[in-house]
């Protein structure tokens, strides 16, 4: 197994986690968009949330692609 394998496989267990800690709604319904909430502006820890998640998924697409490559 070369470094990407390790990358990839990191970097989806933190993506997991992360989305999972990122809760839109009490219910499934609002998971799945049916949700009260049209507008919403993320805020503080939420934020950073979802920005460490748009890095992570990054990171996971790079490392898929070097590792195919590589």
């Amino acid at each position: 197994m070369n470094i990407f394998n390790y990358i990839t496989i990191i970097s989806t267990v933190l993506v997991i986690l992360l989305i999972l800690l990122q809760t839109r709604g009490a219910s499934l319904g609002a998971g799945l968009g049916g949700g009260g909430e049209v507008n919403s502006v993320r805020r503080g820890s939420d934020k950073t949330l979802h920005q460490i998640t748009i890095v992570l998924v990054i990171i996971f697409g790079l490392s898929l692609i070097l590792g195919i490559l590589a």
